[in-house]
């Protein structure tokens, strides 16, 4: 019987690794490099051999899908800021019987969900850039799941955490870590004045959102959040319409969670949008 270990809110933003290189931003991350050092760290104390990812960075319009290839290596340039992650080097083990348990789970469960293993597809930077700063020796095998649903219910992909959730612990023997990869607000800076927000949220409207939504969560109040949450995806531009929150929220039981966040790298603007990394007590 397997256990969920940690579950996670995360920042995958570009300018992580934009903050190793020399020149006018170096550094300019730290705090979120830092938040995920720390969480990488706690799974390592709470012997995790998986990390499953909900990556707002795959886009799907049909369906859920699991990559869970045995093995990934290459070098990713990012087609949407490529000149923020550019030949970056990856090499990570998957773990296909995780992720066809979870497949089974989820479609048992009427959420029709295909495990791709014998695979060409890679990792997008959802996935990629937060496992550069945790799992660089390669200690903790990767599955990625699309969380950018382009044409999918929330409640569905609730029904799918849920099913991760009876997939660790009815089908797999381990420990497991639970990531979802995505902002708060996602409003982008508009073009031309994208250095002006390097450091800031969009719109004053979105941050005050934004900053009420982490004041819900280190209170537990997640039964107004989880109401809330179609209408804050919508009005607040949220990263893939939060498809990986709701994936998140329906492994840890959705609106009768009663876990307080503990916000490990405080929020922040990047490029417009609303980040932080938070660890959702399991």
């Amino acid at each position: 019987m397997g256990k969920l270990a940690l579950a996670a809110k995360i920042t995958h933003v570009p300018s992580m690794y934009l903050s190793e290189q020399d020149g006018p931003h170096k550094g300019c991350r730290q705090a979120a490099i830092d938040g995920h050092h720390e969480i990488a760290r706690r799974c390592r104390e709470l012997d995790v051999d998986t990390i499953v990812v909900f990556d707002t960075h795959w886009l799907v319009n049909s369906g859920y899908h699991i990559n869970c290839a045995p093995y990934w290596e290459g070098i990713y340039t990012s087609n949407e800021l490529p000149h923020f992650i550019k030949n970056l080097p990856y090499a990570y083990f998957g773990n296909p019987e995780l992720g066809k348990a979870i497949a089974a789970q989820a479609s048992s469960a009427g959420v029709h969900t295909r495990a791709h293993d014998d695979t060409s597809l890679g990792l997008e930077y959802g996935a990629l850039v937060p496992m550069r700063y945790m799992n660089q020796d390669k200690r903790f095998k990767v599955v990625s799941v699309s969380a950018m649903c382009m044409a999918h219910n929330l409640d569905d992909s609730v029904d799918f955490g849920r099913a991760v959730r009876r997939a660790i612990e009815e089908d797999y023997d381990g420990n497991i870590a639970v990531f979802a990869s995505g902002s708060l607000s996602h409003r982008f800076a508009q073009n031309g004045v994208t250095e002006q927000f390097m450091h800031k949220v969009w719109d004053p409207f979105l941050e005050t959102t934004d900053r009420h939504v982490v004041d819900m969560w280190t209170r537990g109040d997640w039964k107004a959040f989880c109401g809330m949450l179609p209408e804050y995806a919508t009005k607040c531009h949220g990263e893939g319409l939060m498809h990986d929150t709701a994936m998140l929220l329906g492994v840890l039981g959705w609106d009768a969670y009663e876990g307080k966040a503990e916000i490990v790298t405080p929020y922040f603007g990047s490029s417009g949008t609303g980040q932080l990394n938070a660890i959702l007590p399991v």
